[in-house]
């Protein structure tokens, strides 16, 4: 089994109210009365009342080419990776030297050498350490992580291993894009992190039992972002919720079946937010019992959708605030660019 020792998130200390940043995108980005009564509609309809930001709001008002904004990115990722994997590991009861292995993700920055590198410098992680950088997989990529996590510890019992994932989601915000799909993503995505720690053996944490990845064909532009010469610009097709819909259950009965269980029989979901119609997707299509996704739907409106770092926050509130039978199922899952799902069967 792979013992989730630890599940720790961090957030950026500037936080604010939905309002102010619709004002900041209003002004940044020169909105004409139509356009901006148009942002108003959709960041209120977004779920979310504040987010936290990695940069002061008024340093956004400055931020102008994707150079800056990547260095913003380095600095503010590693920052808050660090602090997510020192909170985790003082969790579980471990150090830095204790860490054989760190699976590094992200989908809003680049770095080379990648955000691990840095990370294991600055936290003084042992020189065999070994690295795994993910990038790409937006979303979908805190469980993915989890997956992968998963993996490493089948293989190396022994070992400890610690996944972090960081997204600074307004650092890729582009204020000269008036189109629709910009101006609903401005108004839903936030910044932070996580980290997991994963151990052998069985513990008091959540076991991960098996997991399980889906690729859907003839939907690469769904999600994801195009890069080009002003940096990250954020591709989100409105077939997300019906996509979610259509393919999740499948997947899951599926999944479920081939270890003997059916939907009735998972006491806990932990579900990335997406937003409030993939949230009422994935509870139409699973049919879910109602209050089943409160946790995602609470974290979407304190904090937004911080992509790969949501589903891990979600984890670590349903953690906190509830305490699931022991030995009892449950499932975690997210879905993100590819397009794709993917999900992580765990045991209280």
């Amino acid at each position: 089994m792979t013992q989730l020792a630890a599940v720790h998130g961090v957030l950026p200390d500037h936080r604010y109210p939905q309002a102010e940043l619709t004002d900041l995108f209003a002004e940044v980005g020169r909105l004409d009365d139509t356009q901006r009564r148009f942002l108003e509609r959709v960041h209120g309809a977004a779920g979310v009342q504040t987010r936290h930001l990695v940069l002061p709001i008024d340093e956004y008002r400055t931020l102008k080419t994707f150079d800056a904004a990547n260095d913003a990115f380095l600095t503010g990722a590693v920052d808050l990776g660090c602090r997510a994997i020192t909170g985790a590991l003082a969790d579980a009861g471990l150090e830095p030297g204790d860490v054989d292995a760190i699976i590094a993700v992200t989908s809003t920055g680049l770095a080379i050498p990648s955000l691990d590198a840095h990370i294991a410098g600055r936290l003084g992680l042992r020189e065999d350490v070994k690295r795994t950088p993910v990038v790409g997989l937006g979303c979908a990529a805190g469980a993915v992580g989890l997956s992968r996590l998963h993996d490493y510890v089948r293989a190396w019992p022994d070992q400890v291993a610690v996944l972090v994932v960081i997204e600074l989601c307004s650092l890729t915000v582009q204020y000269d894009d008036r189109s629709a799909t910009n101006l609903v993503a401005s108004g839903l995505f936030g910044d932070g992190a996580a980290a997991v720690v994963a151990v052998g053996g069985s513990g008091p944490g959540p076991e991960v039992t098996a997991t399980r990845s889906a690729l859907y064909a003839g939907t690469l532009r769904t999600m994801g972002f195009d890069v080009g010469a002003s940096g990250l610009k954020v591709v989100l097709g409105t077939e997300v919720p019906s996509l979610a819909e259509q393919h999740l259950r499948r997947n899951v009965d599926q999944f479920l079946g081939d270890h003997g269980l059916t939907r009735r029989d998972i006491t806990t979901w932990v579900s990335h937010p997406g937003g409030p119609k993939v949230l009422e997707a994935i509870e139409s299509g699973l049919e879910l019992p109602e209050g089943a996704l409160g946790a995602s739907w609470s974290s979407l409106r304190r904090v937004g959708n911080i992509s790969s770092a949501s589903v891990l926050h979600i984890l670590e509130d349903t953690l906190r605030d509830r305490t699931p039978e022991r030995g009892t199922p449950g499932l975690l899952l997210a879905m993100g660019p590819g397009f794709s799902a993917e999900l992580v069967l765990l045991q209280w």
